[in-house]
């Protein structure tokens, strides 16, 4: 029986599972996926994981497969960051299939761009970086971000009301602010099973009297055949 330990309790609540399904769990040692996400206050647990269960934590779930996604937006920041320090964030959310990050770079992102931003998140990848939250209190996070030339992050910042909770993940030598969940460790994504698929361009906050951006878009999945047959509908669809 493999044991995984450092299961956070707090992730399902975020994910917003079912009660039914947090009663199936006791504490002990989880026979599956290891997802972890660190909330404040919350002491890390290990659980059992039921033959019954065992799909939430593969793609048939949709909070899985969302947090996945996110986590790859933020390996794709985190490469970008490398190649380019230059370049400013914006967003970068999960969405129905795969995910997008909007970007400010002082250069059109091409083809040739984007295979090297996929060559750059496989080696953080295999570099296994654990993700860490943390909280600061409002003048912190701003000062954090102006301090790293973040003017995006700053104007989001400034927006969230005054009782929020602002957090960061960090990986490595990148942070970056986020509410999560993510998954433990760059490492669970298979670095030969993602694709940067598009970059277009994405008014700032929708708002066409705002900056114009560069969205860039990817797709990844568990398994390399599972990829490469998303590539093949999508390119016989069109």
């Amino acid at each position: 029986r493999r044991t995984y330990a450092g299961v956070m309790f707090a992730f399902f609540l975020q994910a917003g599972w079912n009660r039914g399904v947090l009663d199936r769990f006791t504490p002990d040692t989880f026979q599956g996926w290891s997802v972890f996400c660190s909330f404040p206050s919350t002491s890390e647990r290990s659980f059992i994981m039921s033959e019954e269960v065992k799909n939430e934590f593969t793609f048939e779930n949709p909070e899985y497969r969302q947090t996945y996604w996110h986590t790859c937006s933020h390996v794709m920041a985190q490469a970008v960051k490398r190649l380019w320090p230059e370049v400013k964030l914006a967003i970068g959310p999960s969405i129905d299939e795969g995910w997008y990050y909007d970007m400010d770079a002082p250069f059109a992102f091409t083809p040739e761009h984007l295979e090297q931003i996929e060559a750059e998140m496989r080696k953080i990848c295999k570099e296994k970086l654990k993700l860490e939250r943390f909280e600061l209190p409002r003048e912190e996070a701003l000062k954090f971000m102006e301090e790293k030339a973040e003017p995006y992050k700053v104007e989001l910042i400034n927006d969230l009301p005054e009782d929020a909770h602002i957090s960061f993940y960090k990986q490595g030598e990148f942070t970056d602010l986020c509410a999560g969940p993510h998954l433990d460790s760059t490492g669970r994504i298979k670095g030969n099973a993602l694709k940067l698929t598009a970059c277009n361009a994405a008014y700032w906050r929708g708002d066409s009297n705002r900056e114009t951006l560069q969205r860039i878009y990817g797709i990844a999945f568990p398994k390399k055949d599972e990829l490469d047959a998303y590539l093949q509908r999508s390119e016989e669809a069109k």
